[in-house]
């Protein structure tokens, strides 16, 4: 069966096959880059549904590399391989359009499985996407503009419904802070992080069972908060 296509952006070749076999075995169709400019190239003559991009590169750098395929294809699925642990550079990748990181040495199921999220999101049809979306218990409906969980209706203010909505437009993927504040409420509250926690914290007493062990929305310390897929 057919799990999705990958691009691997990887400059340590000894790596980039390890991971492209593995991935191939898996199911998925595997093409591999040694740096960005040879995968902008490879992208613009056949799309892939995600990419895997290493972060430390010569030439074209992982950041500008990512900031480069976001402006160039919006629904591709990015996700950063990265020895780099700060949370500086996590938020800086993230800022500059990547999806998810995955920190070196990684876990090869759970990349695999990160994978899998972002070609389900790649995948899902624009038309559905921007009409309801349907996570665990949680239903969001954006025509009807009403959120439900396990069928029964929940009342959010416009904020929180759309704070929910940019959470879980990106389900499974982290979004920092800025990106939060910036997209619902606008450029001018990209500091203003404990407002962003008082949503999240309204958001969690109203959807979740116990708010203090949250099944959704969940920290990404010092980062910002990712809506959990179930």
């Amino acid at each position: 069966m057919h799990q999705g296509s990958v691009l691997i952006v990887e400059d340590d070749t000894a790596l980039r096959h390890t991971v492209a076999s593995t991935l191939g075995a898996l199911g998925f169709e595997v093409r591999g880059a040694s740096n960005g400019e040879i995968a902008l190239d490879e992208l613009r003559n056949r799309i892939a549904e995600v990419v895997l991009l290493d972060l430390n590169m010569p030439g074209m750098g992982g950041m500008q590399t990512a900031a480069k395929m976001r402006s160039l294809f919006p629904s591709l699925g990015i996700i950063v391989l990265t020895v780099r642990d700060r949370d500086e550079d996590k938020i800086q990748a993230l800022d500059a359009g990547a999806d998810d990181y995955v920190t070196k040495p990684f876990r090869l199921p759970e990349l695999a499985a990160r994978i899998r999220a972002a070609v389900r999101r790649a995948r899902k049809p624009a038309d559905e996407a921007a009409r309801r979306i349907d996570i665990g218990e949680i239903s969001l409906d954006l025509v009807g503009y009403r959120v439900t969980k396990a069928e029964q209706e929940v009342h959010l203010t416009p904020k929180e419904f759309e704070l929910l909505h940019v959470l879980m437009q990106h389900a499974g993927s982290p979004m920092t802070h800025q990106k939060l504040l910036s997209t619902v409420w606008g450029p001018e509250y990209g500091n203003e992080r404990e407002y962003l926690r008082t949503y999240i914290s309204q958001l969690r007493r109203k959807l979740e069972d116990n708010p203090s062990t949250p099944q959704y929305l969940l920290t990404e310390n010092y980062i910002g908060y990712r809506f959990q897929l179930s």
